[in-house]
């Protein structure tokens, strides 16, 4: 008894909820999402990207508890994998530094 609790604690039961994506959805549609997209665009947005991930979720949702589980710790992997910034040490940090902004310290 004390070692499936022990199991269970330690993996983080994931709940599935499509609220996100249907909200990504609606708001898809809405006409300050449409204005948006055609003042930087130039073109509405057709909203495929969010159709899909609400079909995907409400997919998900059809799935048994363990295999969903499965699905939402490497998703939750993958999006930890891709990280947007590139850590540098102190010195690699200072090298680049000057290498961007090393003139400006020159005396002219």
């Amino acid at each position: 008894m004390s070692t499936e609790k022990e199991v269970s604690s330690s993996t983080p039961n994931r709940k599935l909820s499509c609220t996100a994506s249907f909200d990504a959805l609606w708001f898809c549609y809405s006409p300050v999402h449409q204005m948006q997209q055609y003042y930087r665009l130039g073109v509405l947005d057709n909203c495929n990207d969010k159709w899909k991930a609400m079909v995907d979720c409400l997919m998900l949702k059809t799935k048994p508890a363990s295999h969903v589980q499965e699905v939402l710790q490497a998703r939750e992997e993958s999006k930890l994998k891709s990280h947007i910034w590139t850590f540098r040490t102190p010195e690699e940090a200072s090298y680049n530094w000057k290498e961007l902004y090393g003139h400006l310290d020159e005396p002219e």
